[in-house]
């Protein structure tokens, strides 16, 4: 149950994060992340020096992994997103955060719930299909089929299989792919 809600929140936040930078000027996008990383990572000090922050401790402490640092998860996913929102054009990190957003969390969801065959890090094949199956449908609006089809298996490829936490690597991986291979965005 954990879980689930932690990969809810998870889709939440990326899904904000992604509309954000479809509303707020790139500029001050990217001033808002490097703000709100700092900030979280004064947070994530703080709570794990035992400082008690209303409501924010609490929510950590229960949605976070017990061996993680406070908050690593989100301070990732906003680290990641700046980096894409410096290097790459606009076209190509709104569909790399929803990649991230939307595969990591349904995989995680859909193979807890339906997953039986076990192909990679304990990761399921059922969690992985279906995960990519409704990133594919989710990127449609944003890119050309081809588009969506080609940063859906980028996205897939890198949650499968990455050696450190996808939060860093899933964005920039697909915005890789979709700058380099021209008449996808």
């Amino acid at each position: 149950m954990r879980e689930t809600l932690r990969k809810l929140v998870h889709l939440l936040f990326g899904l904000g994060i992604a509309a954000l930078i479809i509303i707020i000027p790139r500029p001050l996008m990217i001033d808002l992340l490097a703000l709100s990383i700092f900030g979280g990572l004064v947070l994530s000090e703080l709570i794990s020096r035992g400082y008690g922050i209303p409501f924010i401790s609490r929510f950590v402490k229960f949605l976070d992994r017990e061996d993680a640092l406070p908050g690593r998860g989100a301070l990732y996913f906003a680290i990641s997103s700046l980096v894409c929102l410096i290097l790459f054009p606009v076209a190509a990190v709104i569909p790399a955060i929803i990649a991230l957003a939307v595969l990591d969390g349904v995989a995680t969801i859909a193979g807890r719930r339906i997953g039986k065959t076990r192909i990679w890090n304990g990761k399921t094949l059922e969690g992985t299909v279906t995960a990519m199956a409704v990133t594919f449908v989710v990127l449609l609006p944003f890119l050309i089929p081809l588009g969506a089809g080609v940063a859906t298996v980028a996205a897939g490829v890198v949650e499968l299989v990455s050696p450190i936490d996808d939060n860093l690597t899933l964005p920039v991986s697909v915005c890789v792919v979709l700058t380099l291979i021209p008449g996808l965005i």
